[in-house]
């Protein structure tokens, strides 16, 4: 199998985050992944992939992933059904979290329970 082949799930995930400037070369036997994630929570779910794949510290892959907004970890768009702390247990794993996320979006929320399908919110850095 080559490295490429790999590897794919993490292309594969690249092209769905709509990862900028992306750049795959394979040199001997390592794969070289190049782009820009537009936020932090976004890099980071390319590196879990990695790490899932090739485990913690790959030797056969080196990637160069920055970030395009590090304003922000990330940008959610509400969905139906879901409540700022579904979203802070999605983003941070501890649903009482949703009190930063309310902070960060006072600007267009005025009660931390009342939140609208389409609205997007600011995920801020933990």
């Amino acid at each position: 199998m080559s490295v490429k082949a790999k590897y794919q799930a993490v292309l594969d995930l690249g092209e769905l985050l709509a990862i900028k400037d992306g750049k795959v070369t394979e040199e001997n036997g390592v794969l070289k992944i190049k782009g820009m994630a537009g936020t932090q929570y976004e890099k980071n779910l390319l590196w879990d992939k990695i790490k899932e794949i090739g485990g913690e510290q790959p030797y056969d892959l080196k990637a160069n992933i920055t970030v395009e907004d590090d304003s922000v970890f990330h940008r959610h768009t509400v969905k139906s059904g879901e409540s700022l702390s579904k979203i802070a247990k999605h983003y941070y794993g501890d649903p009482m979290k949703y009190k930063q996320i309310f902070a960060a979006n006072t600007n267009i929320l005025k009660n931390p329970d009342m939140i609208h399908p389409d609205q997007v919110l600011v995920i801020p850095n933990p």
